[in-house]
């Protein structure tokens, strides 16, 4: 992926994320510089300013990229950037997961709806998914490490040559 975003587009190379049905690049923008005078607002409106800019100059080419990586890949590609302390998703892919719930499970999304926490069930378990990223992020990194470790095991393990 590296070599299909442009030099000069971020100050370093972009983050690149892939699961089964997304591409998601963000790349980081250079800061604006700014008085020693301006608050925290000032610079959270240019950090804003710096990436709604760079989103209009690359969208003709972002589009031409993510063509090409969604051929090759078959997955959606989503965009992003960050600058400073702001961070901003320009496409993202909302893909549908199929789930069966209990009873007491419902009921908690249904509290979160009449709540109005969320708009709809699919609202509310999405809320609970990504809740549970934020205050597990430690454990889910040490999951996918293990994760990896097994994969590594299989890939060595005795069948490893035979196909």
């Amino acid at each position: 992926m590296t070599g299909a975003v442009p030099d000069g587009w971020f100050t370093e190379p972009a983050k690149v994320t892939i699961d089964r049905d997304e591409v998601m690049i963000i790349g980081n923008l250079p800061s604006p510089q700014l008085g020693a005078d301006a608050t925290d607002a000032d610079r959270a409106s240019a950090e804003q300013g710096r990436i709604a800019q760079h989103r209009e100059d690359t969208r003709e080419q972002r589009i031409r990229i993510a063509q090409q990586i969604e051929h090759r890949w078959r997955r959606k590609v989503s965009w992003g950037a960050t600058c400073g302390d702001t961070e901003a998703l320009f496409t993202t892919f909302s893909a549908p997961v199929m789930t069966r719930l209990r009873q007491t499970d419902r009921q908690v999304l249904d509290t979160l709806v009449d709540a109005g926490v969320a708009r709809s069930r699919s609202e509310a378990l999405a809320w609970c998914v990504r809740l549970v990223g934020q205050h597990a992020d430690q454990w889910l990194g040490e999951l996918r490490d293990a994760m990896g470790a097994v994969d590594e095991l299989r890939r060595r393990g005795p069948n490893a040559g035979e196909a």
